[in-house]
């Protein structure tokens, strides 16, 4: 700690040397209290306390006990075999700047059945594994909180203001995004009245996985749904007396009894091509076929080119029998009027140009962590990745069978070759 502490200011190096003199004065340090109380922590209590040496020790002090309490060096996977099959909260992987990110996904009936201490233990675990994942030049995480499996926005709003309760109380310093993931649908208006009591509520967002359906990084899924929509296809249609036997529904203004005409395909010469048997679909494009569909009921008012060359008008008679086209007059595009339901506070509100909303920037902002959130949990993977003692026995175990495993093989081959002989 001395050689990283030379190479830092002499004025945060003689601040971190006081806090620690101060903690020794009250109460002799353990050799994993002095292990914990690093120069990168104790510098991080300082920044939260606005460089305050009685504070920032004060804090330190309380937050030794609160561990010792708590017991974050005796927690185990083992003690969260249930909630780890389950996948209620692990480590998701590292971002690209190598901050671990968390992924929280707490059922509601799990607060009715667990008690506040249990799902604090859990908490503390999982904050221990990101913390132990970190590398040296790294001191923040990324917490995903998926609030889709709660229907009570009061009680997820009370379980997430003690989470960040814990992080900024104990961990400080050490959050650097929180994203709430699908919440309860009052939850937004319940935050906004909180939001300004709480101390981390600038680093976080509230987002909508729905908004990031069309990022989705396997598109297979989309390209089947895409290719299933009612869109006209050109290769779908026949040339000659093989024409296409599809219905079309168009709307028709000029009769109210009869608001839907039906036709079918007409059969003609072989020198005449048909595009297509459906009036609604003539001239039309691959890039505009989709409003031409018939779940568009719109009429099309431009004049296309029929068989003898002449222009036809391309709105569609209410019955066969009348046969004189009639142009439809286009709606013109009228200025909504002010609504009496508006807030009052848009007439105050200036957007500048240029500038994103705060929802669009949290938006974007989640961006970068959409992969952690919709990757699939994998419990060996996670478990692999723990660090010893955090790990548990099992993967003690299962390391020990392995090493036999080995040894069993490499011993196998000369008792064979022995008994061969």
């Amino acid at each position: 700690m001395r050689a990283a502490t030379e190479r830092k200011d002499p004025k945060d190096r003689e601040r971190v040397e006081a806090v620690l003199g101060v903690l020794k004065k009250q109460a002799p340090l353990t050799v994993k209290q002095e292990k914990f109380c690093s120069y990168a922590c104790v510098e991080r209590f300082l920044r939260a306390e606005g460089d305050s040496v009685k504070k920032a020790a004060k804090h330190l002090r309380a937050v030794l006990s609160w561990r010792e309490s708590i017991g974050t060096d005796h927690l185990i996977a083992d003690e969260f075999y249930a909630e780890l099959a389950d996948g209620m909260a692990y480590v998701a992987g590292h971002d690209d700047e190598a901050r671990p990110v968390m992924v929280f996904r707490i059922k509601q009936d799990y607060l009715k059945l667990r008690s506040q201490k249990s799902f604090l233990r859990l908490l503390v675990f999982t904050l221990e594994v990101a913390v132990s994942s970190m590398a040296r030049n790294v001191d923040q995480f990324v917490l995903l909180f998926d609030a889709s499996y709660f229907r009570s926005p009061k009680s997820f709003l009370q379980l997430f203001m003690g989470t960040l309760k814990i992080i900024s109380d104990y961990y400080p310093g050490r959050l650097h995004k929180a994203f709430v993931i699908d919440p309860p649908s009052l939850f937004s208006c319940l935050w906004k009245g909180v939001r300004p009591f709480v101390e981390l509520s600038a680093v976080t967002a509230v987002v909508s996985s729905l908004d990031f359906e069309d990022s989705l990084e396997d598109g297979s899924f989309t390209s089947l749904l895409r290719t299933a929509s009612f869109r006209f296809d050109p290769a779908a249609a026949k040339v000659g007396s093989c024409a296409s036997s599809r219905f079309s529904f168009t709307v028709s203004h000029l009769n109210s009894l009869k608001p839907w005409y039906l036709t079918t395909t007409t059969t003609t010469t072989r020198s005449a091509v048909v595009p297509t048997a459906s009036p609604s679909l003539i001239g039309a494009s691959p890039l505009n076929a989709r409003s031409f569909s018939f779940a568009s009921s719109a009429p099309q008012s431009t004049p296309w080119v029929g068989i003898a060359g002449a222009a036809i008008s391309r709105s569609i008679p209410s019955t066969p029998s009348s046969a004189t086209p009639c142009r439809l007059r286009q709606p013109q595009p009228r200025t909504p009027m002010p609504s009496f339901f508006q807030s009052p506070a848009t007439l105050f509100s200036f957007k500048k140009e240029g500038r994103l909303s705060r929802v669009e920037r949290e938006r974007e902002s989640f961006l970068p962590f959409l992969r952690f959130y919709r990757r699939p949990y994998d419990e060996a993977v996670y478990r692999a990745n723990m660090r010893p003692p955090l790990s548990g026995l099992i993967s003690i175990v299962s390391h020990h069978d392995q090493l036999k495993q080995r040894r069993n093989k490499i011993q196998s081959p000369p008792a064979l070759t022995a008994s061969t002989k």
